[in-house]
């Protein structure tokens, strides 16, 4: 069954032209793009270890939402924690396809999907 992917690159492009957020209301931004880095991550390794025949396509939307919103040195340090967070985690847990690993992609694609669409509604212009 073929999974959708969410509209990263949609998200990116809002987040790139979207308007400064003030002091303190970024806080709402950073925990979306936290957790949107952990998907990522996870997403990276566990489409690799079910064979998805992507490569380096979540680490490479990891590295373009880095450069579109890795605006400042500690919002930068925390999507690649993250990122690796989401990452390591299915590292230690799982070593081959499992219906278990099949099931957590097709969550956090949908997850993925739904935070896409949440931060563009909220933070577009």
């Amino acid at each position: 069954m073929p999974h959708r992917l969410f509209p990263t690159a949609a998200v990116l492009l809002t987040l790139i032209s979207a308007p400064a957020q003030p002091q303190g209301a970024g806080s709402a931004l950073d925990d979306s793009l936290s957790r949107m880095s952990e998907i990522l991550g996870a997403l990276h390794y566990l489409r690799g270890l079910c064979e998805a025949s992507e490569g380096s396509r979540w680490r490479n939307e990891m590295q373009n939402l880095i450069e579109a919103e890795g605006t400042t040195p500690e919002r930068k340090t925390r999507m690649v924690a993250n990122f690796n967070r989401g990452f390591q985690g299915f590292q230690q847990t799982y070593r081959t396809c499992t219906p278990a690993a099949d099931l957590a992609i097709r969550r956090y694609l949908a997850e993925g999907a739904k935070l896409s669409r949440e931060i563009t509604a909220r933070y577009s212009n």
